[in-house]
């Protein structure tokens, strides 16, 4: 049984796994990522494997960075929340490993993941919509990741969606994911409490009576609950998500579209008025099938495993 290491390089933190070929994680541990020293990070990454192949005979390792990844999988060209700038990380890791190591996008690695073990299992082009503090996203055409001419194809969360809009961190404005992702979701909500009225009262209150200090937990728990206005707050982004995928599904023509990320775990809160509004918005209906809204599958670990299983491949 051949056994790969799959890790996820994160700005906060290192997770890793020995992951077996059915896509089960046997061994896992994580380390705070020291995300502004190139050095640092690489002997954390190499810590990390020699402990988690201790008990276990590691053949490759494959690490996803969140960042620009080229065409050979092997230099990451530029990772916004870490200090990696046009470096061969593959050339630094792979004689102090000595095993092949693989570099992967993350989102790319995670889109791998559900496609092989989770929501895609059972389709052959996916989506995978990643919703956090922004919004990342792989694309499997064919059977095969999608990497582009660059190896950078799937920057979803920057398909720009209103002209002139919000600025975002990648420099430009109107960015899908300053409408559609977990900053989004927490912007909003703090500027709708502290506008004045009574709808936003039992969120404020979970947040001490400081609208500034609302968080996407606090939303989601109250609307679970059955609070209007959380309520209507992700069904808002919901509908962002919505629309912004018609747009992609309009040029992939994916089967199933799968929903991952923090923000996810609100569920049909997000998910149901989503479906409307990518049925709303997407073009050629009712005459063009309609692809499968779903719920990622693999959680959190979506990454290591897709990294781990690229790197066995």
């Amino acid at each position: 049984m051949t056994l790969t290491c799959g890790i996820d390089v994160g700005g906060t933190k290192i997770a890793g796994g020995v992951v077996d070929p059915e896509g089960n994680v046997l061994a896992h541990s994580t380390v705070q990522s020291p995300a502004d020293h190139v050095e640092a990070i690489e002997d954390a990454i190499v810590d990390l494997v020699n402990k988690l192949r201790t008990d276990h005979p590691v053949e490759a390792v494959g690490v996803g960075a969140a960042g620009y990844v080229d065409r050979s999988r092997s230099k990451v060209l530029l990772a916004p929340n870490l200090a990696w700038r046009d470096i061969d990380l593959r050339a630094e890791l792979e004689p102090r490993l000595d095993v092949p190591v693989l570099i992967e996008n993350d989102a790319n690695a995670a889109a791998w993941g559900e496609f092989t073990y989770g929501a895609g299992h059972d389709v052959d082009d996916l989506l995978l919509v990643t919703v956090g503090t922004g919004i990342g996203g792989g694309v499997v055409l064919d059977g095969q990741l999608y990497r582009g001419a660059f190896g950078v194809a799937g920057e979803v969360g920057h398909l720009r969606v209103v002209r002139d809009g919000q600025l975002c961190g990648c420099g430009k404005h109107g960015c899908f994911e300053q409408y559609a992702s977990g900053s989004a979701l927490v912007r909003n909500a703090r500027a709708a409490a502290a506008s004045g009225g009574h709808a936003a009262d039992a969120v404020v209150e979970r947040a001490g009576g400081d609208p500034d200090r609302i968080d996407g937990k606090m939303i989601t728990d109250a609307a679970q609950e059955g609070d209007a206005f959380a309520i209507e707050q992700l069904a808002n982004l919901g509908r962002w998500l919505g629309e912004g995928i018609a747009a992609l599904a309009t040029v992939l023509d994916p089967a199933a579209v799968a929903i991952g990320g923090g923000v996810s775990e609100a569920g049909d809160l997000i998910l149901e008025p989503l479906r409307v509004a990518f049925a709303k918005h997407l073009s050629g209906l009712p005459h063009r099938p309609l692809a499968e809204i779903r719920s990622a599958t693999l959680g959190n670990r979506a990454g290591l495993i897709g990294a781990a299983d690229l790197a066995r491949r």
